[in-house]
């Protein structure tokens, strides 16, 4: 039989699915990070068993991920109180606004919520300055005014 009638199958066609990337450099974390390492593997177990073929293979390469940043999680120490290090809970006025940030780890961010990854380049900024400070931040025409460090 000519190869020209063979029925090719769909896996053939599919992109390669590679792992989930892990963030260059340590996998540091606040106190809180654990518990959330932990809760986000226990959703993914609980969901796997009833998944579909597509979602399981999806729910098992996320369990690799998370069970790498489990075993690799580097529980920081806390913040100095005089200087914003990891850690830091900082109030900032920016654009004439204030808002409170909490700079955490890579996997515990949630911008929305006010949590900033260290490696973020707001947080890089941030690092090392202290209370009443202005910062600047690359890529910005006004300075950043550290508020006060909670």
């Amino acid at each position: 039989m000519s190869v020209a009638f063979r029925r090719e199958s769909d896996e053939e066609h599919k992109e390669p699915r590679f792992e989930l990337p892990i963030p260059a450099g340590p996998n540091l974390v606040t106190e809180g990070g654990p518990p959330l390492i932990d809760a986000r593997i226990a959703a993914l177990e609980a969901e796997q068993p009833t998944a579909d073929e597509p979602r399981h293979e999806e729910i098992a390469r996320s369990l690799r991920y998370w069970h790498t940043r489990r075993v690799t999680a580097i529980v920081a120490p806390p913040p100095p109180a005089d200087e914003i290090a990891f850690g830091s809970r900082v109030r900032i006025r920016m654009d004439g606004s204030e808002r409170d940030i909490h700079i955490v780890g890579d996997d515990e961010a949630d911008p929305a919520a006010g949590l900033i990854a260290f490696s973020a380049p707001l947080a890089r900024a941030l690092i090392g300055a202290g209370e009443g400070e202005e910062v600047e931040l690359p890529g910005r025409d006004e300075a950043i005014d550290v508020v006060a460090i909670l």
